[in-house]
């Protein structure tokens, strides 16, 4: 086969500094956009995104041509920099960031579960969303480094 082909879906998850609540619905469609955007450049179809007023959920495709480490660092030092021109000068993201694989067959139903972000944030608060995904894809990890 003399092409590389590829399609990866992820699921992106990661929040804003010390879970300050940042973001607010005047920026929240454009952020969505803005964000779409960087990875359209990049070579990634996103699928879906929601950022809640602390934390983002991205449902994309990885490039086969850039690692997940740069993608995610071009959406977060690029949207830090476009939501201080809009007005949100003390805004940043927290350095790390929590990624899922999603198979084919359920692209349908992670995208639903991005488009329910603010349903199901009436009931549950980020930090235990992230804990449930970390024990569903049994992720081992360190309660004193993942909330910055």
């Amino acid at each position: 086969m003399p092409q590389s082909l590829a399609k990866v879906y992820v699921h992106v998850v990661f929040s804003t500094k010390n879970g300050h609540p940042f973001i607010t619905e005047k920026h929240r469609k454009n952020l969505h956009s803005y964000i779409v955007g960087i990875l359209s450049k990049n070579g990634s179809f996103t699928e879906e995104v929601y950022a809640n007023s602390d934390h983002i959920h991205l449902l994309c495709t990885l490039p086969r041509t850039i690692t997940l480490a740069n993608i995610v660092s071009k959406i977060k030092a690029s949207s830090s920099k476009w939501l201080k021109t809009e007005g949100i000068t003390k805004f940043q993201w927290q350095d790390g960031y929590a990624v899922f694989s999603v198979s084919a067959s359920k692209v349908a139903t992670v995208k639903n579960y991005i488009r329910n972000q603010p349903e199901r944030h009436k009931k549950t608060i980020f930090k235990d969303e992230l804990r449930t995904f970390f024990e569903k894809y049994e992720v081992s990890y360190d309660e004193r480094y993942v909330w910055d």
